[in-house]
């Protein structure tokens, strides 16, 4: 894990955790170059973003949540694997739900409404060497505030959104995100041209209530595409995992639909008859039955607004956290040989120390590792972070930081979480061959999620 993760597997996430999307694999039942459809059967959920690596490879929604599999252009989502509603009566069966409902929904007119509120999101996974696909769409034209989910930016060193009436692609700033919630905040400051969506009240939506989802399907960019359906369920609380990142997730209080929500949706807009704008597009997949589901927009709008204000909260951060770019092992323990150990029994693969820095994320316990007592066991070093300017490399034990003592990994993760990116700190460490060495280093700004 790196050095902003919390223990719990390697990840590249600075002070945070690596990204998520993902989509059913190959064979699953249903079309993936359209919406409309109602596929049957299908194995738990994903999310909605869509990933490619520098190798085409893409982000799949596997029912059981991302997986990495050998296919381009499919976009990212929760995969759900368990799905609870939290109170009596909140479902129905999709077919119980629509009967439930008088009257039918114009979804050309709805369509026409959103359409020019709603952005492609693009996240650059330096580290991860991806690049993850997903959907947002604006809330305030004037200030150039873009809503999606966090999972969609989750890993991000650059993002971009691309209005998808213009078809131009801006730079955008990550103003903060909600890690529990996934929900994020994005800037495009100075773009002129942007028109936000009409935001609904999601507490006047019902079991029953058509609704349109409408997002970038497969991450292809362009038109949005679109999925009707209907609301089945409220307050669901359901359990996602990304299996290409060990990720688990629980979110709560979602809205569940029958609309066939698609990797590469996430982050895109739900909205009712009247073409406002009720929900944001997260998760798909189920059990029995393939179920789509979104968080409500008046669970994700105090989220956002609190973020706008710039107020940092325990599960809300601010901006890109601060990020020293070393890798650490999945261990809480403050002895380095067990680090290694414990790691070694994760990995299965050991490297010599010294090897130089990494361009990604994959690493091995090092051959080699220096005699500390306790600190953190430096398992890889990312090129052209700080931690690689100051000349450290696999093997090192680092055992301060800001003259706070390292412990453990954790214990250098939650020195590193207490830092803004551009704060300079004085770093110490023991090579293999038993020297000590200490060096200023400038924090960089460091993946999103």
């Amino acid at each position: 894990m790196h050095e902003g993760d919390s223990a719990g597997g390697e990840s590249l996430s600075s002070t945070a955790g690596p990204s998520d999307d993902s989509t059913p694999p190959a064979g699953l039942p249903g079309d993936l170059t359209g919406h409309a459809g109602f596929p049957g059967t299908v194995a738990p959920a994903a999310r909605l973003g869509t990933r490619s690596t520098s190798w085409a490879r893409a982000l799949l929604i596997h029912l059981a949540v991302a997986a990495l599999a050998a296919a381009a252009g499919v976009g990212a989502t929760l995969a759900v694997q368990h799905g609870t509603a939290t109170r009596p009566g909140a479902s129905q069966t999709p077919r119980d739900a629509a009967a439930a409902q008088p009257g039918a929904m114009n979804d050309e007119a709805v369509y026409d409404e959103v359409e020019p509120g709603i952005v492609d999101v693009t996240a650059s996974l330096r580290y991860l060497q991806e690049t993850a696909e997903g959907t947002g769409f604006v809330i305030d034209a004037a200030a150039g505030l873009v809503l999606t989910n966090n999972h969609v930016i989750d890993g991000a060193t650059n993002v971009t959104v691309t209005p998808v009436l213009s078809g131009k692609s801006y730079p955008a700033r990550v103003l903060g995100y909600d890690l529990t919630d996934d929900v994020a905040l994005l800037q495009v400051p100075g773009v002129t041209g942007l028109k936000a969506v009409t935001l609904g009240d999601s507490s006047h939506v019902r079991v029953g209530t058509p609704v349109l989802a409408i997002g970038n399907e497969a991450g292809q960019g362009g038109s949005p595409t679109v999925a009707p359906g209907v609301i089945s369920s409220l307050e669901r609380t359901i359990v996602a995992d990304d299996q290409s990142s060990g990720l688990t997730e629980i979110l709560h209080g979602m809205m569940q639909t029958n609309a066939d929500i698609r990797p590469g949706d996430s982050g895109g807009p739900m909205a009712d008859a009247a073409g406002r704008v009720v929900g944001i597009n997260t998760a798909a997949g189920g059990g029995t039955v393939y179920s789509g589901y979104a968080i409500p927009i008046n669970q994700a709008l105090p989220i956002a607004r609190r973020i706008e204000a710039g107020q940092p909260g325990a599960r809300i951060q601010i901006g890109l956290p601060a990020f020293l770019g070393v890798l650490l092992p999945d261990s809480t323990s403050g002895d380095p040989r067990r680090q290694a150990s414990q790691e070694l029994r994760h990995t299965g693969a050991m490297s010599g120390s010294g090897s130089g820095c990494s361009s990604g994320d994959t690493t091995a316990v090092p051959g080699s590792i220096a005699p500390a007592r306790s600190g953190a066991l430096v398992d890889g070093v990312l090129c052209g972070t700080s931690a690689a300017a100051a000349g450290l490399f696999a093997g090192d034990v680092i055992i301060s930081m800001g003259g706070q003592a390292v412990t453990s990994p954790g214990s250098l993760t939650a020195i590193v979480n207490r830092y803004r990116p551009g704060s300079k700190a004085t770093l110490a460490w023991v090579s293999p061959g038993g020297s000590r060495h200490t060096s200023a280093v400038t924090l960089d700004a460091g993946p999103a999620g």
